[in-house]
């Protein structure tokens, strides 16, 4: 009856992990999802094929299946990550529609947008409200994660506010590190490519005794890049360990440390043609030419601390108590963004230095359990949550501001100025957030075939901004009397309703209604602070598992509205006109709509199929058309409104060729527009005839496509893959100074030996 038990199906897939023989209540903790077990039994390995055997998705927190979700769910497991031999998570998420690269920001980091959103921030641009967490907690996306830890990636699209309080409509990500095993077992590896790159990895699991299992995975990275000067070197180490207290009680504690040295790299620049030219155009420059002076530099350092609790009072109720530090550190020293590019080329290349740091506490308690009223049942999930965030940012100054002036068109790397100046420390603005937020969320089982969800949330947060500014250009500013800015608090309640009905158990049709906030800057006309914006979803779709697996489909419509989007008032409270950007009125909106189409099959034996599509028209729908307003009508910026992805991957399971493996990935991203939106200018007519100040950079789309091969025998196993095999040039863009072009067509090798 045990065997029966246990879920081990022999297709490959793109997405698996390990877990036991699982309720459906199970703990939806980060890390206790994945390493939950009783008394020393060795963990069972589980190919995932579709909706209906997915364990609880740990984003969920509330042990919740995908089937009975009222909202689209992906998870990339660690094996589509080794068989892509991705080493970025922009490669990683190829494999995810509807999410894209927004920007790589001069090359210290990577953002990423769903739904038009962005994830790596709160769109207002305090990088930790944003969307990306570690392990079901927020982390600093200000510099790139390493991929050698993770376990699996989840995509949880749309509204999650609910459950994690101010984050993007758009939807959230969630890293998975990976965790411990009483089974024994790891792997020595090796990755080697293009652009002088290598990254050795160890991975190491196993018992140290009855209760207690370790894993220990670490790696190192250096390479140079296809952008001249650009180099890169990082170490990585992510120890954990799982103590089974008793049958009921398991507690994981891990931690992870980052340290990477990278070459600041704004890209190419673009030209502003000045007015009343109506486009900007990105500079024609050889993929591989820096502009950055030699000695530009950066370095990032992160590391965190986590303890995962999980008591099971019986099988129908469950405590967690997660526990977070976090902390980062990134400085940069460099020639300034690409920004003031005069149309023959000539650029003023300004300097900057800045320094930014992160300390973060947060904790998680929440209770889950399953009870029946008469014939109905109830799966509840309630808590609360705390989170404290302390971020310092130095600001720099130089004397004088700029460095020297070259020509992108003639600019000779070679014959350059070398020395490398001086800055003083002149002000640092300390950023104290406070979030606290308490929730209760149910899902209502009336028959086998409906089933209802709904839950509210009410968060509260308060910023406090201390700033320090030198005295007398000694550059000392720690020393300075500082200002306080007044407290800003924001607190909102955050719903959300759906309907699930399952016609039979490999179909499931939802609807659901959400909504979110997010926080302002600004003043109301009466000088009283302004309140946050809350942002309406409505969602539905259906799901499908067929044939155990071997084919699953979701298919989702939504509409996300900002009908209370912040903008200049008109007037000041006296009734005369107002020119003061920061007072405003919540008189605007936003709409962004749209579908997405997720498929993934095995048709056959050691085949796997993952493909996506996604539309999104995400635009302003209504604005006041005072100067400085956006157009109504415009898309915003950095929204494709298509993108695609198709990959497959087979491995011949018999035979003279068995273990000999192909896959390829196609990843499309659409026409979009870059830069900044287009703002309403009726100052000046001779200059701005049409009204607008024109500031979109147009891009057309563009398609990537990888292709690998591998073979495997025993325990040792050899990955080859070629990406972007067509060479296509393409950009991703921050505002319009971080323009950098995509890699060009590079090979990586991978070989792996099995403890």
């Amino acid at each position: 009856m045990k065997n029966k038990l246990l879920l081990v199906l022999s297709f490959v897939s793109f997405i698996s992990y390990s877990q036991n023989k699982a309720s459906d209540t199970d703990s939806a903790s980060a890390i206790n999802d994945t390493v939950k077990k009783k008394k020393g039994q060795e963990l069972n390995e589980v190919i995932v094929t579709g909706n209906k055997h997915q364990k609880p998705v740990t984003a969920l927190r509330s042990g919740l299946k995908p089937m009975d979700t009222p909202q689209s769910v992906q998870v990339i497991g660690s094996d589509v990550i080794e068989q892509q031999q991705a080493i970025r998570l922009s490669e990683v998420l190829k494999n995810a529609n509807g999410i894209n690269v927004s920007s790589a920001r001069g090359g210290a980091q990577e953002s990423f947008s769903s739904r038009g959103y962005s994830l790596s921030g709160n769109n207002n641009g305090n990088s930790n409200a944003g969307s990306i967490l570690k392990n079901g907690f927020r982390f600093n996306s200000g510099s790139i994660p390493d991929i050698s830890g993770l376990e699996k990636v989840e995509f949880l699209k749309g509204g999650s506010a609910i459950l994690y309080g101010n984050v993007a409509p758009g939807g959230i990500l969630n890293l998975v590190t990976k965790a411990p095993s009483f089974t024994k077992g790891g792997s020595v590896s090796m990755q080697a490519g293009s652009y002088a790159y290598y990254k050795p990895s160890i991975d190491f699991y196993g018992p140290l005794n009855k209760s207690i299992a370790y894993r220990i995975n670490a790696s190192y990275e250096n390479s140079e890049s296809f952008r001249d000067v650009v180099k890169n070197e990082r170490f990585y180490v992510n120890p954990s360990l799982l103590f089974n207290v008793s049958d009921k009680t398991q507690i994981t504690v891990q931690g992870d440390y980052l340290d990477a040295d990278w070459t600041p790299d704004f890209g190419t620049g673009a030209i502003s043609y000045p007015a009343p030219a109506t486009n900007s155009i990105i500079i024609d420059a050889p993929r591989n030419m820096y502009y950055g002076a030699l000695w530009s530099r950066g370095n990032t350092k992160s590391a965190s601390a986590s303890a995962f609790v999980n008591h099971d009072f019986n099988e129908n109720w469950k405590l967690n108590f997660n526990a977070s530090y976090q902390s980062y550190n990134r400085t940069q020293k460099s020639t300034a963004q690409l920004s003031g590019v005069t149309p023959t080329g000539d650029w003023n290349r300004g300097l900057v230095q800045n320094k930014n740091l992160e300390r973060i506490f947060a904790d998680q308690l929440s209770l889950q359990g399953t009870f029946n009223t008469g014939s109905v049942k109830h799966q509840i999930f309630t808590g609360a949550d705390w989170e404290n965030s302390f971020a310092p940012a130095y600001t720099f100054a130089f004397n004088p501001t700029t460095y020297d002036k070259i020509n992108l068109y003639t600019f000779d790397p070679d014959n350059q100025r070398t020395d490398e100046p001086n800055a003083r420390n002149t002000q640092i603005a300390n950023t104290d957030t406070n979030r606290f937020g308490v929730y209760f969320q149910d899902l209502v089982s009336i028959t086998e075939k409906f089933k209802v969800l709904a839950g509210i949330r009410w968060s509260w947060q308060e910023l406090e901004v201390t700033t320090y500014k030198e005295t007398a250009g000694n550059g000392k500013p720690e020393g300075t009397e500082p200002t306080v800015a007044p407290k800003k608090l924001d607190n909102a309640f955050s719903p959300k309703a759906g309907l699930v009905f399952q016609p039979t158990k490999d179909i499931s049709l939802f609807a659901s209604y959400s909504n979110s906030f997010t926080p302002n800057t600004g003043t109301t006309v009466d000088l009283q602070p302004i309140e946050p914006s809350i942002i309406d979803q409505y969602e539905a779709g259906i799901k499908t598992d067929f044939l155990k697996g071997l084919f699953s489909t979701n298919v989702t419509v939504y509409q996300i509205t900002n009908n209370n989007l912040a903008q200049t008032a008109e007037f000041k409270a006296d009734g005369t006109p107002n020119t003061d950007t920061s007072i405003k009125v919540l008189n605007g909106q936003t709409k962004s709509k749209g579908v997405e189409v997720d498929i993934t099959a095995k048709p056959v034996q050691g085949l796997s199929i993952i493909a996506g599509y996604s539309y999104n028209d995400y635009r302003y729908s209504k604005t006041s058309g005072l100067n400085g307003s956006p157009v109504e009508g415009d898309r915003l910026v950095g929204t494709p409104q298509n993108t695609a992805n198709l990959s497959f991957f087979y491995t011949l399971p018999e035979g003279l060729f068995k273990g000999l493996s192909l896959g390829a990935i196609g990843n499309y991203i659409g026409d979009r527009i870059v830069g900044w939106n287009n703002q309403h200018n009726n100052t000046d007519p001779v200059k701005y005839p049409d009204g607008i100040y024109h500031r979109e950079i147009p891009i057309g789309g563009y398609t990537t496509i990888d292709v690998s091969a591998g073979y495997s025998w025993k325990k040792i196993s050899l990955l080859v893959k070629l990406s972007n095999i067509t060479d296509e040039l393409n950009y991703t863009v921050h505002e319009n100074y971080s323009v950098n072009p995509i890699a060009p067509r590079q090979v990586m090798a991978s070989l792996k030996y099995k403890l």
